[in-house]
């Protein structure tokens, strides 16, 4: 899925190599739908992991605000953002285990589920009949455009305050109008005919400062090679061929020493 483009670092491959390479492109490859994990990118907050050497998920260069792979760990700089088409979007209902009870995820809850309507309001929480807390996300899946050209598959996940920045971008997509050069129709493009720009910027309230979303309008895609793929990761995604990695929903956002969020 992804079309991440290599170049030669150092001395220059001969041109039999290359040959060679291309002569065989794509062999072996080739693997099923399945085992195949479509990564988070995610932001860093103050108390990330992503920051501390002493975990795991460290990433040497990540600062606060930071944009960051799951799978990879390959991170974009917070100011600079990176460059996403949007090619589907769906929301989930998550279950977690308050942290004061130990914390951790449960599972999934259908959007059909009665229990949805059964949630009373703590604070900013959600909490199931269960005692265990409900977090709304969305989630976007989209292609993440490099400078060079290449692209790969990512879900941009929101959750908590950042759903108030998913709202505004599904609404900026849908408001959007272009018009036919020929026959001058206006018309609504598709989701993944534009490209758009996704940086940080920092937000505050009594219960503490993080790091949020910011999207900004790039313009219509130019690339008819990264439209087709648009397309085609869009039709996977529908049919259920392709899934998000499993990540267990991510770190909940009243989960401090994880998400750095403070609600």
């Amino acid at each position: 899925m992804a079309n991440d483009v290599d170049k030669p670092k150092g001395a220059n491959v001969s041109t039999d190599v290359m040959d060679d390479i291309f002569s065989t492109a794509g062999e072996g490859a080739s693997f099923d739908s399945s085992e195949m994990q479509i990564p988070f990118v995610r932001l860093i907050q103050a108390m990330s992991p992503q920051l501390s050497k002493k975990k795991p998920e460290y990433i040497e260069g990540a600062e606060q605000g930071d944009a960051f792979n799951t799978v990879t760990s390959e991170i974009w700089k917070g100011e600079e953002g990176l460059k996403v088409v949007p090619c589907y979007q769906t929301t989930k209902y998550l279950e977690f285990v308050p942290r004061d009870l130990g914390g951790g995820f449960k599972g999934e809850i259908a959007p059909n589920d009665p229990v949805l309507q059964q949630t009373t309001r703590q604070g900013a929480k959600e909490i199931l009949p269960s005692t265990n807390e409900l977090v709304k996300s969305d989630q976007h899946f989209c292609l993440i455009v490099s400078d060079d050209g290449s692209y790969q598959p990512a879900v941009i996940d929101m959750k908590s305050t950042q759903l108030k920045v998913s709202r505004r971008w599904k609404t900026q997509i849908a408001m959007q109008k272009v018009k036919h050069p020929k026959t001058g129709e206006l018309v609504t493009p598709a989701v993944f005919s534009t490209i758009w720009k996704l940086s940080s910027i920092g937000e505050s309230n009594d219960q503490g400062e993080w790091n949020n979303w910011q999207v900004e309008k790039v313009g219509l895609v130019d690339n008819k090679d990264l439209l087709q793929e648009a397309i085609a990761f869009r039709k996977s995604i529908a049919a259920g061929e392709v899934k998000a990695a499993a990540d267990e929903g991510g770190p909940s956002p009243s989960s401090p020493d994880q998400d750095g969020i403070p609600f």
